[in-house]
């Protein structure tokens, strides 16, 4: 269904399998993102369990509880420039931005055209 992703990508670490309740159009949309970047996309975290996103540190209505985020591995600034600048020609409009990781969500009950850093 995905040229670039398998849904197990995405799995809670404490759920194998939970990568499937990940939203098909978000993903849709990070194959898109990944060919403008021509690089790897390497998912540090998809979807997630309430209890793993608690020992995250994720709050409490987090996006990757409902499968609609990710956190993609971002090793320096030519890869996070190029990540940043494809996610958002494919119209992601949620991102937030950390050292060594990329977060992007297509949470609708979220407020649209964001940028933030961790």
């Amino acid at each position: 269904m995905f040229k670039y992703f398998k849904y197990s990508e995405f799995d809670s670490p404490d759920a194998p399998g939970s990568g499937e309740l990940i939203n098909d159009d978000f993903v849709l949309l990070l194959d898109k993102a990944r060919e403008i970047a021509a690089i790897p996309f390497v998912i540090n975290s998809g979807v997630r369990t309430e209890s793993h996103n608690q020992k995250v540190g994720g709050v409490s209505d987090s996006s990757h509880i409902f499968g609609y985020a990710a956190d993609i591995a971002c090793k320096d600034s030519v890869a996070r420039w190029k990540i940043l600048n494809a996610l958002l020609e494919v119209g992601f409009n949620r991102v937030g931005i950390g050292n060594s990781f990329i977060h992007v969500d297509v949470d609708p009950k979220k407020s649209p055209n964001v940028i933030w850093t961790y």
